[in-house]
């Protein structure tokens, strides 16, 4: 048996090789389980600078999908390791980082030696410059937490790839995923940094409420929703520290179930275009409500939406008088049912009650009622700076990460979005409400910036449209578009929202020419900025899996289709039927009809219309003047 997967890690490219290896227990005080035999088939799969060995028999604990995720991370808790431990004194040393530099800047091994010389010579008689190195432990550094670790791949990771760290507590529920831990610890040789723990994690960051005892990063990565693991983790972070989460429930996100949306977030989600980017700011929303129970707040650092799951990096601060500003930070959705016309109310307005509602019953545009959704979070979501930071050492340092390619793309969109407009709208969503042709990219974003307003593009939807101009400017520029393409109005009926919108002359006249500044950066760049599939038959799998899957599908293949008839077969069964412009004295085929040209003998009538059974009420014989048999209808 081979693996599925081929994974690529790190600067080196290895593939995912399954091997007979032996693993000794971990030696710690901890015990990490059942006794297992000392010799175990096992698969081995190189991800970064990690190692992680695993039953072949169970590909629930890695995801290479999620490569991408874990790299990110990384690249996320070095940039704030470097910011953390800058304000101690403290530099910290990157892998491949410092090769790098060089190369952009072109010094010479001379020209260094002597940067490095006027540097020591700054420094106090005796003082040594503070450095923390991958690997090392740091004094000083930071305290990771991982929940909900699995396998251990992501706390190994960050103990062979992130400097400035103190300890990474590696923590799962089940014995077996710890036990699984240990002996992947004991793989990479990170038993001094990484401990892995057996506890519920909840339990384990209640423990941890103390000043003294706070985790400065911690990491929520669970199957499904991390709802029920928010309220401890708002408590157990330190001040100012990281809290990384992720959420994989993108159905009830996305407004599936606005009920259990409610329920685990408390925000009610609406089906829109925009559904990506409003679960973003549902679930910081959620943990902004939540830190607030304990008079702490949230600072959005990266919010990103990818592939299946959205991701979100906040530091958590204490402050009565922050906590207070933090009602004035959410607001609620109004969207059009018709149309998806969308408009956002504060809820709180300089500790004043917002007044609203910001539209009436009806939509100004097409005329239908409004959903009511939210709250959400109104603020940005990404701190820029933060974000340059960690895209300059991405792209300084291509060679650190697999997926450094798709992160520049990311983050670069990132950098160029609106930080100030929530939500957008899609070039398909304003084109199919009129039923007009789509215009391009390009034309729509011209056409906006002719206008006066801004227009960015979103990390989270690939032809999104994110813009200051009001809807009522929007739909303007669609109906000259309309014009230009017209729509056939006799089709439209006159209570659609397509009719109602076109009906209205536009007010402002729109220029679809293209302008320099229309093309964003990470497009003219051809950056990825969004993932295509990483593999064949990627998502979702089945029960069956390996050999057994694929004779699945060999024996599923085409089930639906009907097999291709025989010509000859074919040609005898059409002439069993009479041909209807011989009988009308038009056939001018001849023998070469591939009907028959013979009236149907009283024993093919009788053959046709068989009549062996007894009659039911339902067989009737047919009246005077009605004809019978084959090919009459």
């Amino acid at each position: 048996m081979t693996s599925k997967y081929v994974v690529v890690g790190g600067r080196n490219q290895t593939q995912t090789q399954e091997s007979t290896i032996k693993v000794n227990a971990f030696n710690g005080t901890k015990p990490c389980g059942e006794e297992r035999p000392s010799e175990i088939q096992e698969t081995t799969v190189t991800e970064g600078a990690a190692k992680i060995a695993f039953p072949s028999a169970n590909e629930v604990f890695y995801n290479p999908v999620q490569e991408f995720n874990r790299d990110l991370t990384c690249a996320v808790i070095t940039e704030f390791a470097r910011i953390q431990l800058a304000a101690k004194g403290i530099q910290i040393k990157v892998p491949g980082e410092k090769d790098v530099q060089k190369v952009v800047v072109d010094l010479s091994e001379q020209e260094e030696e002597k940067a490095e010389m006027k540097e020591g010579a700054n420094l106090a008689p005796g003082d040594q410059p503070r450095t923390a190195a991958v690997g090392e432990i740091c004094e000083e550094g930071l305290r990771v937490l991982e929940g909900l670790a699995a396998s251990g791949l992501r706390s190994i990771r960050f103990a062979r790839e992130v400097p400035g760290l103190q300890s990474v507590v590696a923590n799962d529920a089940s014995a077996r995923a710890v036990d699984l831990i240990c002996r992947n610890v004991q793989l990479n040789g990170v038993a001094h940094l990484v401990h892995p723990r057996q506890a519920d994690a909840r339990m384990l960051m209640y423990q941890h409420q103390k000043v003294s005892e706070r985790f400065d990063v911690i990491d929520l990565d669970p199957y499904g929703s991390p709802a029920p693991f928010l309220d401890a983790a708002v408590q157990a972070v330190s001040e100012g520290g990281l809290l990384c989460v992720t959420c994989t429930d993108m159905a009830v996100l996305a407004g599936n179930s606005g009920e259990t949306c409610y329920s685990k977030y408390g925000a009610m989600a609406l089906k829109s275009r925009a559904c990506h980017e409003m679960a973003l700011r549902i679930v910081l929303h959620s943990l902004d409500l939540r830190a607030n129970c304990y008079q702490r707040f949230v600072v959005p650092l990266l919010s990103i939406s990818a592939d299946f799951y959205v991701r979100v990096f906040v530091r958590v601060f204490t402050g009565q008088a922050k906590v207070k500003a933090s009602a004035s930070k959410q607001a609620l959705v109004f969207q059009c049912v018709g149309c998806g016309t969308f408009h956002l109310q504060q809820s709180w307005v300089k500790f004043s009650a917002a007044c609203g509602p910001p539209v009436a019953p009806e939509c100004e545009h097409c005329g239908q009622r409004h959903q009511l959704g939210g709250p959400l979070w109104a603020e940005p979501i990404h701190d820029l700076d933060f974000v340059g930071r960690v895209l300059e050492a991405v792209s300084t340092n291509p060679g650190r990460f697999h997926t450094s390619e798709r992160i520049r793309g990311v983050l670069s969109v990132i950098t160029e979005e609106l930080p100030d407009v929530p939500l957008y709208y899609t070039l398909d969503q304003l084109s199919s409400t009129i039923h007009c042709s789509t215009p391009s990219l390009l034309q729509l974003r011209s056409a906006l910036l002719h206008a006066g307003f801004q227009v960015s593009l979103s990390h989270a939807c690939k032809n999104a449209v994110k813009t200051d101009a009001p809807s009522s400017a929007l739909w303007d520029i669609m109906r000259c578009w309309e014009k230009e393409c017209p729509v056939k109005r006799e089709r439209l009926s006159e209570t659609s929202p397509a009719f109602r919108i076109l009906s209205v002359e536009p007010r402002l006249q729109a220029n679809f020419t293209i302008r320099d500044d229309a093309n964003p950066s990470s497009r003219q760049r051809g950056l990825k900025r969004f993932q295509a599939n990483p593999e064949a038959n990627w998502g979702p799998r089945g029960k069956a899996a390996g050999e057994a899957m694929e004779e699945r599908r060999r024996l599923h293949q085409n089930k639906r289709k009907e097999p291709a008839e025989d010509p000859v077969q074919r040609a005898a069964r059409l002439k069993t039927f009479p041909c209807k412009r011989f009988k009308e004295g038009t056939c001018q085929r001849g023998d070469e009809c591939c009907y028959s040209h013979s009236s149907p003998t009283p024993e093919d009538a009788a053959e046709a219309t068989p009549n062996d059974g007894p009659k039911t009420p339902y067989q009737n014989p047919p009246g005077p003047g009605v004809a019978t048999g084959p090919g009459v209808d």
